[in-house]
């Protein structure tokens, strides 16, 4: 049964209590899930990432956890979060989701509890961009944006989910720490258009490498077209797999678990 070898517990962080499941050990890494929910293959990779070292905490933000995602649940999920809850600012660029205040708190929690150099936080699609506002918590180390999704509005033109002052905390930080931000997308992503990349190059120069996958790349037979790096489309071997494999090494090396490696 997809979660049954995760504990549950409520987190609680401001107006927000949401669950959170946890497995391994060593230290710490939030994946925060895609749409339409915490479901079956973002369990399957965190289940990859407990199994290579780290604790992986799994926050539950919308739909129902442990589904297998559909393209209809997708859309439902969609539309409830761009269009109702407040917790998710979804449109415009320069802003970052309330709920990154509690995702924050949970990051700070997870390395108390778990030690090690600080924490890895991890975004897909509508909460890809997530891992990148949450530097303004000084225990995340680790960021990992997979098919950053957000914001709708001025996605042709750059545009991306954090504030001017996260993103000029992380630009400080990348500096003064030595740290780096990992990004990953299908070029044909019309979601995740080739300027938002280039943004991120341009607000973090020498601080971003990104892993940028040609169709071809994805697994096939899932009726969407190339979408989810690390789920959806993860194939079973090939460049798919091997941005899989970086997104491990580069959260190992970070959390002092492994030695450094080149894309």
């Amino acid at each position: 049964m997809p979660l049954s070898d995760y504990s549950l517990s409520a987190f609680t962080a401001g107006p927000y209590t949401r669950p959170v499941y946890r497995r391994g050990s060593g230290p710490a890494v939030i994946v925060i899930h895609e749409v339409p929910a915490l479901h079956t293959l973002v369990i399957d990779f965190a289940d990859r990432l407990a199994a290579s070292g780290m604790t992986v905490i799994c926050p539950s933000l919308f739909g129902t956890p442990g589904s297998v995602p559909t393209k209809g649940a997708a859309a439902v999920q969609l539309f409830l979060n761009i269009c109702i809850r407040r917790e998710f600012s979804a449109w415009n660029d320069g802003r970052s989701s309330p709920i990154v205040d509690w995702l924050r708190a949970l990051a700070k929690q997870a390395h108390e509890e778990c030690g090690g150099p600080g924490v890895g936080a991890l975004g897909m699609c509508f909460t890809g961009g997530f891992a990148l506002a949450m530097m303004t918590e000084p225990s995340v180390i680790a960021p990992v944006l997979s098919q950053p999704s957000l914001p709708i509005k001025g996605a042709k033109a750059g545009s991306i989910d954090a504030t001017p002052a996260e993103i000029a905390c992380a630009r400080r930080r990348f500096a003064a720490e030595d740290l780096s931000l990992l990004a990953l997308r299908y070029k044909s992503d019309k979601l995740v258009p080739d300027a938002r990349f280039r943004r991120y190059e341009r607000e973090f120069p020498g601080r971003v490498e990104t892993i940028e996958l040609d169709d071809e790349h994805a697994r096939t037979g899932t009726g969407m077209d190339p979408h989810s790096v690390l789920t959806v489309h993860l194939p079973d071997d090939g460049p798919g797999k091997a941005a899989e494999t970086r997104v491990i090494d580069f959260l190992r090396y970070r959390l002092g678990l492994g030695d450094r490696t080149t894309p």
